[in-house]
């Protein structure tokens, strides 16, 4: 976090033209100030009282038709990302539950591994528990064994927000964030 600040310091500094030692927080852009609150960890902007009025105003605009971001261009972030879901676990692919007409897809929202879960007939009669969901079963292939597609549910990001803030070698740092009260 101690670079985020030293970096929107010296960004307020610049955009009004004042020395760094002479910015204020609250004299900055409202992008800016978005961008310095939502990148807040310890505490999150939740717990910095300067943060709440920029960051309320930013959840009340957000409900407006033709709503945008307000940006820091100082700060060449840009736009926030989101993200939903976290990353599925290693030795499983992203899975969707739900598929429309048309090839449609529901979200991403499950995470699938495919295992074989019987090696003779008798095993194959004998598996009966296995967590999640079984979506996809095959037998064949000219042996005797069973496939099986299981489904599990994708986490949910608790910050599903991020900006990618370049760092002062102009490597982008990501910032996860929420916007729930």
């Amino acid at each position: 976090m101690r670079p985020l600040v030293i970096l929107v310091a010296t960004l307020i500094g610049t955009a009004l033209g004042t020395p760094v030692g002479g910015a204020k927080a609250e004299d900055a852009s409202w992008g800016c100030q978005v961008l310095l609150c939502a990148a807040s960890k310890n505490p999150s902007w939740h717990g910095v009282a300067y943060c709440v009025p920029p960051m309320t105003r930013l959840i009340a605009a957000m409900k407006d038709p033709g709503f945008s971001w307000p940006i820091c261009h100082e700060a060449k972030a840009g736009k926030p990302g989101r993200e939903n879901y976290e990353d599925c676990p290693a030795g499983t692919t992203v899975g969707y539950s739900s598929q429309g007409d048309g090839g449609w897809r529901g979200e991403p929202d499950q995470c699938i591994k495919t295992v074989d879960v019987c090696r003779s007939p008798m095993e194959r009669n004998a598996h009966t528990s296995q967590s999640g969901m079984t979506i996809e079963r095959s037998f064949g292939n000219g042996h005797d064994g069973c496939i099986q597609q299981v489904a599990t549910p994708r986490p949910r990001r608790a910050d599903p927000y991020f900006f990618d803030i370049p760092n002062d070698q102009g490597m982008k740092e990501r910032f996860w964030f929420n916007l729930d009260h």
